[in-house]
């Protein structure tokens, strides 16, 4: 059995994502999630365009949650749009941290 990942926005109980751990579903490393576009489950994640360098995987832009009520999460998470080839797996999937005050993260077997 594989083990599932379900992210939800915890003030308004918006599911960010859900889906299978590992490299074709919702990608843990360093810390993140990397979502496969397939297991995201909200359209809310919306670009704020302000940019982001990390010195091995590049360029990227941080997204803000925007909810139904006009309210917004800002930079809840990022999307990296200038990718390092070598780490294929984050190239634009949107990313959240795991350990974000503002999400609730349910792993489950």
């Amino acid at each position: 059995m594989s083990r599932r990942v379900r992210i939800t926005h915890r003030a308004s109980g918006e599911v960010i994502a859900e889906g299978p751990i590992g490299l074709f579903g919702i990608m843990p490393f360093e810390g993140n999630y990397y979502i496969a576009r397939k297991y995201l489950r909200t359209s809310r994640l919306k670009p704020n365009w302000v940019p982001g360098l990390c010195i091995y995987k590049f360029l990227y832009v941080w997204l803000d949650l925007r909810l139904p009520d006009g309210t917004r999460e800002p930079s809840i998470g990022w999307l990296y749009w200038l990718p390092n080839p070598l780490f294929f797996f984050v190239a634009f999937r949107p990313a959240v941290p795991q350990s974000s005050p503002a999400l609730s993260v349910l792993e489950t077997a």
